[in-house]
């Protein structure tokens, strides 16, 4: 008896224990995962029923069964209804807005979904899922047209546009150009109103072409051209030999100060092109990056910029320099600012107050303040042996902000000055100009004022 019932216990024992691994196996177990499908859909979506929707989905265990179904609250139609056989954890349909038996003009609709995946869970049965997204219907492209804009735009310099652009799903208004460069427009004045402003970089080789474009949410695009005429510019092209002396006492003591632990191992000629090509990029960069965005100031006016009493300009913006060593060409380099030289440490004043968005060591450029005067307008100073502000400080007319120096790639000490347009640097020498900025800049604006305030 006692054999027995020993050995029933040991029977219920392996039951339990098979129970529980089946359990744990279950509960573990990729094909009786738990979760239902994702449908990668906005509850509302804007489509102006020329290109597809993309609907992704996702489940871990693959899928059974896909049912999508259009409606307009009278007519239904079912556009994919398909029974899957697959472990793929994705997939992706482009829904076309059907052409043939379904006829409607309605302008909202209603797309849903049903999907069950491929686990066992629930008796086999999967998971499923029911989700809908609103439909909002809009063939119609947004409306853009020119209000006012700069006459020309010398090559290296700037422009302003100023136009109107319409829609009743607006989604984003910016300037295109033929160089890959997007200018952001920041609203103007009054509602429907934009402004930006727009460079032509010194280093392209092609004349600007920049044109409005302005799309919906519902991916409807309009576009319009800015005609500027087109001033080209002959800028200063040298050729610098490098010297042995240069490049094992100048060069080599710049790269220790600069970023000694990535060139100690390198040769003298291999420390200036990393100086020259490596560092300028990522110093560039750094300079794209925080003055790449606009912002509109209600306030927004400029003096011409003056940052350092007495300067003598020792070298101009838009200079090529092609480096040689033994006669041949190891690198080259545009500068793209204004030198400007007068006492040891002299006081850097900023002209126009502002924003500082960046104060610190910066490569090449050394020390350095940038700020933001607004409507993507940045100044930008380099080469300082010391700081005056900090991030985020804001600035007065007048202030001073550092002392020139000889920090980054500099064999002297002065000002490197610069006027950066949304990641652009461009001719600080407009910007020192009044007529200029009152021919170029300031009329264009207030012209625009006036013509938006006539408005009925």
């Amino acid at each position: 008896m006692a054999r027995k019932n020993k050995s029933s216990k040991r029977t219920l024992l392996i039951i339990s224990l098979i129970i529980i691994l089946s359990m744990a196996f279950i509960y573990n177990s990729k094909m009786f995962e738990r979760e239902p499908p994702q449908i990668f859909a906005d509850e509302t979506i804007y489509w102006n029923l020329k290109k597809p929707l993309n609907i992704k989905m996702r489940d871990e265990s693959g899928f059974k069964r896909v049912l999508i179904q259009l409606s307009d609250g009278e007519n239904s139609m079912t556009l994919f209804n398909e029974k899957h056989n697959t472990q793929d954890k994705e997939l992706e349909f482009n829904i076309t807005f059907p052409k043939k038996g379904f006829y409607s003009k309605k302008n909202q609709y209603t797309l849903s979904y049903e999907v069950i995946d491929h686990s066992f869970w629930n008796f086999f049965m999967g998971n499923k899922i029911i989700k809908e997204s609103v439909i909002i219907a809009d063939k119609q492209d947004p409306i853009v047209y020119v209000l006012a804009n700069s006459y020309k735009i010398t090559k290296g310099g700037v422009g302003v546009v100023v136009f109107k652009a319409e829609d009743a799903n607006m989604h984003e208004a910016y300037i295109e150009t033929n160089f890959g460069k997007r200018f952001k427009a920041v609203s103007f004045e009054k509602e429907g109103y934009y402004i930006a402003l727009v460079s032509w970089p010194r280093e392209q080789k092609n004349l600007l072409n920049a044109q409005i474009v302005v799309t919906d949410l519902a991916g409807n695009v309009a576009r319009e051209r800015i005609r500027y005429y087109l001033q080209d510019k002959n800028y200063k092209s040298s050729k610098i030999a490098l010297s042995d002396t240069f490049l094992n006492n100048s060069i080599a003591s710049l790269a220790r100060d600069i970023d000694d632990d990535k060139t100690q191992d390198m040769s003298a000629l291999e420390k200036f092109i990393f100086i020259n090509d490596t560092l300028r990029k990522e110093s560039v960069k750094t300079i794209e990056s925080v003055t790449d965005n606009i912002n509109y100031i209600p306030y927004f006016s400029l003096e011409p910029f003056y940052p350092l009493k007495n300067g003598a300009v020792v070298a101009g913006y838009g200079d090529f320099r092609i480096y040689e060593y033994n006669k041949e060409k190891v690198s080259e380099s545009y500068h793209l600012g204004l030198d400007l030289a007068s006492t040891a440490e002299a006081n850097i004043v900023a002209s126009n107050r502002g924003k500082v968005v960046f104060a610190g060591d910066n490569g090449i450029y050394g020390k350095t303040v940038i700020i933001d005067h607004g409507l993507g307008i940045y100044s930008l100073y380099g080469h300082c042996s010391s700081l005056l502000v900090q991030e985020a400080d804001s600035v007065a007319a007048g202030q001073i902000i550092a002392k020139t120096g000889r920090t980054g790639f500099a064999f002297g000490d002065h000002l490197h000055f610069g006027i950066v347009i949304q990641g652009v640097e461009v001719r600080p020498e407009e910007w020192m100009d009044e007529k200029w900025m009152r021919d170029n800049l300031f009329e264009v604006i207030n012209n625009a004022k006036s013509l938006i305030n006539g408005e009925k």
